[in-house]
C-alpha cells in the first residue's frame, strides 16, 4: 500500500514490526504504573526522550544437514525512555481569519 511504497523495501509488503511495537507499549505501561506508585499525575505524562541502543549479540548454534552447524545470532537492544510531567496542556489558538480559496477553477 501507499505507506510501504515510500520506503522501497524488498517486496514492499508494508508489514509493520508488531513484536517491537508490543515491547514499547509494555514499557509505556510499566512507566505508567511506576508513575502511579511515585504519586505523579499519569494523564500529564509526556515522553520527553526515547533512545534504542544495540546490545551485545547472543550466540547460539543451529544444526544443519550433514552434521554442519551454523551460528544463530540474536540481536537484542536496550531501550531508554524518559517521561516527564507537564504543568498544563497548551490549547490551539482559534483562527479568525478566513481561509484562502484556491485559484483553480472547479
Amino acid at each position: 500500500h501507499a505507506q510501504a511504497k515510500a520506503f522501497n523495501t524488498a517486496g514492499s509488503l508494508g508489514a509493520w514490526p508488531k513484536k517491537s511495537a508490543t515491547v514499547v507499549l509494555d514499557l509505556l505501561k510499566n512507566a505508567e504504573s511506576n508513575a502511579e506508585v511515585k504519586g505523579l499525575e499519569v494523564d500529564s505524562l509526556v515522553v520527553e526522550y526515547i533512545q534504542v541502543n544495540r546490545a551485545p549479540q547472543m550466540r547460539r548454534r543451529t544444526y544443519r544437514a550433514h552434521g554442519r552447524i551454523n551460528p544463530f545470532m540474536c540481536s537484542p537492544c536496550h531501550i531508554e525512555m524518559i517521561l516527564t510531567e507537564t504543568e498544563s496542556i497548551v490549547s490551539k489558538e482559534e483562527d479568525d481569519a478566513p481561509k484562502k480559496k484556491s485559484k483553480k477553477k472547479e
